[in-house]
């Protein structure tokens, strides 16, 4: 018989759980954590998952520490990681580590990762040892628990809504001249302002300052309350954060500081150096490949940097996206192909317009159809390659196991002077019969004013002379007999 009754009782209490998870969880919440767990103990994991999403952090936590461990292993595999991990954060390190140990080895990973949160990230200066309350919670009973929590540098309480969503806080002062019987309701003020846990560090900093806050509560995708950030913790971090950064996208470490030795900066410096010095030499040679086409239609040289710079532009602007896009997980690594292809489509877009842009110039300055042509088709396409390079070179570097910072902007380099110059130059190869009038702009525009600034004329253009006609460039230009070219009058 009684064995009948406990089924019964069983079986209510898990229809209370599923039609009724929230007055559940006011009512578990209120029991000590053994009792809790007793209670619950038989009760299987989906009856209990809507509960315990809508349980205070705090004593989930300490009943899932109650609970066999069976129970609690399946409970916390079964619940998404970032709701996992509301309650793994209140847990002592070791019981934490205990619980990953025995869970599923890519469930486990998936929680490591959040609780690692990237560098630049808010979630790496947070303290989850945060208690939030209920609006229905006395004044007197919030500070019992306070001082049993021993909860000795609280500035104010966070509240939260039968969701776990934070609504509201109060702050100490006003629960210290409140009586006792007050409802925390009563005294709340709504919570202007908050933080994802994947922002930018940087960006709390500026709203940490601008109100002068002393601390903010961070919250996860689904505005729960995961933690609380300081004022002087958030700023010491992106002090620390914006330096390292800025050093290692040039080549330095970031362990160098200012007064390290010599030798250690060399140390650090140095490889990244011979690297940038091998790659400078590969954009040379892409240059050597077309000295022939640059002797001749000397234009080039000119709009060479135009091209370069560009792309070098466009590269930057896709590095700092997809950079930043990696730090805050926007998007991993699995998702290379898209944001390859959206940076591409960007570069696409903005090379197009900005080459209608340059070759109404280069027509101004030249009136050669030709090079605007060529012009524009290379802009195109180094523009697109920048992009493409933009994205892949951080998404390649995350993949080596490297920070996406990492001399970043040397390896970009190398590629958009390539790509700008090879594109360019190959064009104006391609298309040298389009760019025959250019043979007369240079004489006129660059050797006359050569000769007439007693600049000696370089052999390499005695080419240009003949095919400019040296009698009519001589009749011209005067000084170049006195300038001695006997062999061409």
């Amino acid at each position: 018989m009684t064995g009948n009754i406990d089924t019964a009782i069983e079986a209510l209490d898990r229809r209370f759980l599923l039609d009724h998870p929230i007055d559940a969880a006011r009512l578990i919440e209120s029991l000590d954590g053994l009792d809790a767990a007793e209670i619950l103990e038989n009760q299987a994991v989906d009856t209990l998952l809507p509960v315990w999403r809508r349980m205070l952090p705090g004593d989930g936590a300490e009943i899932l520490n109650a609970l066999p461990d069976a129970q609690s292993d399946a409970l916390i595999a079964e619940l998404l990681p970032h709701e996992a991990l509301r309650f793994l954060n209140l847990m002592k390190e070791d019981e934490r580590e205990n619980i990953l140990l025995r869970l599923d080895p890519k469930i486990s990973e998936e929680i490591c990762k959040l609780m690692s949160y990237p560098e630049t990230s808010t979630g790496r200066m947070l303290n989850p040892k945060v208690m939030p309350f209920r609006a229905s919670v006395t004044v007197e009973d919030a500070l019992s628990t306070l001082r049993a929590k021993k909860a000795t540098q609280i500035r104010g309480l966070f509240l939260i809504d039968d969701e776990n969503k934070l609504i509201s806080r109060i702050f100490i002062q006003d629960m210290a001249l409140a009586a006792g019987d007050t409802h925390l309701g009563d005294l709340a003020r709504p919570v202007t302002e908050y933080v994802n846990a994947l922002a930018p560090a940087e960006e709390v900093a500026d709203m940490l300052d601008k109100d002068s806050r002393a601390d903010l509560p961070v919250v996860d995708i689904e505005g729960k309350l995961i933690g609380v950030i300081s004022y002087a913790a958030m700023v010491h971090s992106v002090q620390e954060d914006a330096m390292a950064d800025m050093q290692t996208m040039v080549g330095a470490s970031k362990d160098e500081r200012a007064l390290s030795s010599p030798f250690f900066a060399v140390k650090k410096r140095l490889p990244w150096l011979q690297i940038n010095l091998l790659t400078a030499f590969m954009a040379a040679a892409v240059v050597g490949l077309f000295e022939g086409t640059i002797a001749k239609f000397t234009a080039l040289a000119v709009l060479l940097p135009v091209v370069a710079g560009q792309s070098g532009n466009v590269g930057a602007q896709a590095l700092a996206v997809t950079m930043r896009g990696l730090a805050l997980r926007e998007i991993s690594i699995r998702q290379w192909a898209r944001v390859t292809a959206k940076e591409v489509n960007v570069g696409l877009m903005n090379g197009i317009a900005v080459a209608i842009t340059c070759g109404f110039g280069v027509y101004v300055w030249s009136g050669s159809v030709g090079l605007v042509i060529v012009i524009a088709i290379s802009m195109v396409l180094a523009m697109v390659a920048a992009g493409f390079a933009g994205a892949v070179v951080p998404i390649l570097l995350t993949r080596l196991s490297q920070y996406p910072a990492q001399s970043s902007s040397i390896v970009l380099t190398t590629v958009t002077d390539i790509a700008g110059f090879f594109s360019f130059l190959g064009i104006a190869t391609l298309l040298s019969s389009m760019l025959k009038g250019l043979v007369g702009l240079i004489c006129h525009a660059c050797v006359g004013k050569c000769c007439h600034a007693g600049v000696t004329v370089s052999g390499r253009t005695d080419e240009v002379y003949r095919e400019c006609g040296a009698r009519r460039f001589a009749q011209a230009h005067p000084q170049i007999k006195q300038r001695g070219f006997p062999k061409l009058y």
